[in-house]
């Protein structure tokens, strides 16, 4: 690697020297690794995995994603943001990508834990021409892409329970929030967002029974930004299907979401035959028995068959 002098750079950016030292004090404090000091010169020991969009535009040519790629250091929410930016008038496709969350979000008001430059912490924001009660479908959706995403890079092939959770053996190592804003009859604009555990080495105490990574499943650590470019392109050929239909496609949109539905229900372990504990209208227990044509979950209980829409589900 070559060694650049403290002067060089200050030079080169017009700023002063204190100045250059300050900034490589930030970048390191982000989990740059940069060897040397102002005598010496600086040298960057190995090319950062960050999910800058210089590193990851490139590969999305092609996609619904090539538009506004927005990379935060740190930030309390993706989701907030790419919600926030919504209502301003972002278009479709936009990413909203963290380093780290201050404030992550998951289902049900729970927080989601989004330690620095570990995991993917990423929200999208979708116009689909699609009424409010279409939208789970997205969901299930954004789950079969990132198991595919997942299995593509790293060759593990991850659990979908439904609504929106993946597991590696019991442990929960990506979860989905969606969020929207709609009309009565049509949706005005989604944010998807995932948080997803790929190189976190340990959880803190509370988590530790629920949670797990990529790394700790696998034993080693995972390309972030290989696994960001996967990811979107995987929700890319996911969402394609269920716009509008266009000249040329085969597929209309009623036909590709029912298609969606029972890939997941194939895909799932949890959606046939699986006895769950349901957290909705008080919890009770049951045994699923697949997916209706709308996407929700049906469990067989004591007093009859039962759709899920909302709560969460645990295996008993």
């Amino acid at each position: 690697m070559v060694v650049v002098s403290g002067t060089k750079l200050a030079a080169e950016l017009g700023i002063s020297r204190s100045a250059v030292w300050r900034f490589v004090q930030q970048l390191r404090g982000l989990g740059v690794q940069i060897a040397g000091h102002p005598a010496t010169g600086y040298r960057l020991e190995a090319v950062p995995d960050l999910l800058l969009p210089e590193f990851i535009a490139p590969a999305l040519r092609g996609t619904i994603f090539t538009g506004s790629i927005h990379h935060y250091f740190r930030l309390g929410s993706t989701n907030k943001a790419a919600m926030d930016a919504a209502a301003a008038g972002e278009p479709q496709g936009s990413v909203f990508l963290a380093e780290e969350q201050t404030a992550g979000r998951g289902r049900s008001g729970h927080d989601w834990y989004s330690e620095k430059s570990s995991g993917i912490y990423v929200s999208i924001l979708l116009r689909p021409d699609v009424p409010p009660s279409d939208v789970l479908v997205l969901s299930l959706a954004a789950g079969l892409a990132v198991q595919n995403a997942v299995e593509q890079v790293t060759g593990v092939c991850p659990d979908l329970r439904w609504p929106n959770d993946l597991l590696l053996g019991s442990k929960k190592f990506c979860g989905m929030l969606t969020e929207m804003t709609a009309e009565p009859t049509r949706v005005r604009y989604v944010v998807l967002g995932i948080g997803l555990n790929a190189n976190q080495e340990s959880f803190p105490a509370a988590l530790t029974e629920a949670a797990t990574s990529l790394r700790m499943q696998t034993g080693r650590d995972w390309s972030r930004v290989e696994l960001t470019v996967a990811l979107l392109r995987a929700l890319d050929h996911e969402f394609r299907m269920l716009l509008p239909q266009r000249p040329g496609m085969g597929t209309a949109p009623a036909e590709a979401a029912m298609t969606i539905i029972r890939r997941f229900e194939e895909r799932s372990s949890y959606a046939r035959g699986k006895r769950v504990h349901v957290e909705e209208a008080g919890g009770f227990d049951g045994v699923t028995t697949g997916l209706d044509d709308r996407g929700f979950l049906l469990v067989k209980a004591r007093d009859g068959l039962r759709t899920v829409l909302s709560g969460g589900v645990r295996e008993l």
